[in-house]
């Protein structure tokens, strides 16, 4: 995430409640139906006030920040009451002028510390990948390992004495196995690279369609950076980004553990 630049319009974008209801059919459909996502603890994340979701980046596409927010904005969830996640997403995003207006509209924003800084001050749920790109372009060899986190999330919850809450999501590595990543064709999409997996680009446009792989949303206990004495003092950001780490990890290993098959359950 991004500390430059002190314009702060984007945290009072208004969310478009009508295109959200839109688009809750079929993103029940992949919830429910496709990807049959089991939630795990979402009675952590808390029910009002500012509050930082911090969790892995995978799949090549941005899928699984999509269902993340739908699993908090769901009617179904009778534990916790409905609220709009307001994800951050890169900022090569800016360059797709039509894309970036969708994820305006649906409750995303740019990667940016000021904009999630005025969202916290305004009591919202921001969510933080601090893999950022290099979660979703990890090759499939390579999935489940962490990338290196970005220092934003620890920073931003001791200024506002926000909890951040860890989470992981299992089973989005394994909807697009990343096998490469190409440059060539990026630039007029303005993306940092095009994904190749078994079936695109080679099926064409088919190949976008995701495997119907099990997922798993798990949410950990809420961490009080700002309360925990071992970093009293002058702040260890370092430490704190790697104790969060620490707790993405492990619920990562805990769902893979669990699990008994890729697609199956």
């Amino acid at each position: 995430m991004s500390p430059a630049g002190s314009d702060e319009r984007w945290s009072d974008v208004v969310v478009d409640r009508e295109l959200r209801e839109r688009l809750r059919p079929a993103l029940r459909f992949l919830f429910e139906r496709w990807w049959r996502v089991t939630l795990r603890g979402i009675e952590r994340v808390p029910r009002d006030g500012p509050a930082i979701l911090v969790g892995n980046h995978s799949g090549a596409l941005p899928l699984d920040a999509v269902m993340l927010a739908y699993a908090l904005d769901r009617e179904e969830e009778a534990a916790s009451p409905r609220r709009v996640a307001r994800v951050l997403y890169d900022r090569f995003i800016e360059g797709i002028p039509p894309l970036a207006d969708f994820y305006r509209r649906a409750g995303g924003v740019p990667a940016r510390y000021q904009v999630a800084d005025a969202l916290l001050r305004r009591g919202e749920l921001v969510v933080i990948f601090p893999e950022g790109v290099g979660g979703v372009a990890k090759l499939f060899d390579d999935r489940y390992r962490l990338q290196r986190f970005s220092t934003s999330a620890a920073r931003l919850a001791v200024k506002h004495r926000a909890p951040v809450i860890p989470f992981s999501i299992v089973g989005a590595e394994e909807a697009y196995p990343l096998l490469g990543r190409s440059q060539e064709g990026n630039a007029p999409l303005g993306a940092p690279y095009v994904p190749v997996t078994p079936f695109f680009p080679l099926l064409g446009p088919l190949g976008i369609l995701p495997l119907p792989t099990k997922w798993t949303i798990s949410f950990g206990s809420r961490i009080a950076l700002h309360r925990e004495k071992r970093f009293g003092g002058s702040p260890n950001f370092e430490a704190m980004t790697a104790r969060v780490r620490r707790s993405v990890e492990v619920l990562i290993r805990r769902s893979l553990d669990e699990r008994e098959s890729v697609f199956l359950g």
